[in-house]
């Protein structure tokens, strides 16, 4: 029961909740007059079975967001767990800083999106609508291309759980 103090309170109750979600990790990459971004991401999912959407959450903090507020599509790549090191590059570094894409595998998709060569499965998606959830922002996507990679279990939460984020949310 959240209790009168205000959103810190309600978070605190929350957060109970929130600790025992472990979902899949995934990375999103942006291309937009340009440039190029992406950045891991712990809130995403499907979205809709018919016709199917999938929907991803940018912290606005981050150059990825910045990207892909002018972007037409964006790719979403889901990592395997002996990945970690791809995964903290693109969640512990900033593009603002490094050029991510210098040292990684990756070719050109559909729209000019960016898909990553390792990925163990991988979709591109036009992007129909953005969502202002609070400090993240969500794009719901329809996928237009996608592809199959790497086997084993997926990178999730607790795997990245150490990861100090390029840009940490106030």
């Amino acid at each position: 029961m959240a209790d009168e103090s205000g959103t810190r309170g309600r978070t605190a109750d929350l957060s109970a909740f929130f600790d025992r979600l472990d979902p899949d990790m995934c990375v999103v990459t942006a291309v937009a007059s340009g440039e190029r971004a992406g950045c891991l991401v712990g809130f995403a999912s499907q979205c809709s079975i018919q016709p199917p959407r999938f929907a991803v959450w940018l912290s606005k903090a981050n150059r990825t967001y910045r990207v892909a507020r002018a972007a037409q599509h964006l790719a979403v790549h889901l990592l395997t767990r002996d990945q970690r090191d791809l995964a903290e590059l693109l969640g512990g570094e900033t593009g603002d800083e490094t050029d991510k894409f210098a040292r990684l595998a990756w070719r050109e998709g559909h729209g000019g999106a960016v898909v990553l060569a390792d990925a163990a499965a991988w979709f591109v998606g036009t992007i129909l609508h953005r969502t202002d959830g609070g400090d993240h922002v969500g794009f719901v996507l329809d996928p237009v291309q996608w592809g199959e990679g790497r086997e084993g279990p997926l990178l999730r939460l607790s795997d990245a759980a150490t990861i100090a984020a390029g840009h940490p949310v106030d």
